[in-house]
């Protein structure tokens, strides 16, 4: 697999990659999450391309005090090759050159294997409540 930023080309097959790993959710419009990451940081959007097709997917985000990870994603037919953790990998090397001193990042509570990954990785569930609200109904 190789890592790459995302291209306006690969729009068609990251969305089929976002909806076969159930990352798409009725609240939010995968489109109007790629346009804005590309209006502000398109470089954070990386991509995994294996023989030519998309396989895996993240984005970051720093704003100067914490990192995000977002959209972490490798494609059912592609798991248990370690292409998470090269992504992620790639992902934090990407925010610790920007300066960035801690990662955050949100997993649906119901997700447990997921959580198991992140925490493989070193990741915490930390004490905190995550609150959001939403200023567009996409």
């Amino acid at each position: 697999m190789q890592i790459r930023p995302y291209q306006a080309s690969d729009l068609a097959q990251v969305l089929a990659l976002w909806r076969a790993c159930n990352l798409t959710i009725a609240a939010n419009d995968p489109r109007k999450d790629i346009e804005r990451k590309l209006a502000v940081s398109p470089e954070q959007f990386l991509l995994g391309e294996f023989e030519g097709k998309v396989v895996a997917s993240v984005m970051t985000g720093y704003e100067g005090h914490r990192g995000w990870i977002n959209y972490l994603a490798v494609a059912p037919s592609h798991r248990r090759k370690s292409y998470g953790r090269l992504m992620m990998a790639a992902a934090e090397q990407l925010l610790d050159e920007l300066g960035c001193p801690k990662i955050n990042l949100q997993v649906r509570s119901a997700n447990a294997s997921v959580v198991a990954f992140y925490a493989s990785l070193g990741y915490v569930i930390e004490d905190v409540v995550s609150m959001g609200k939403r200023l567009r109904l996409d």
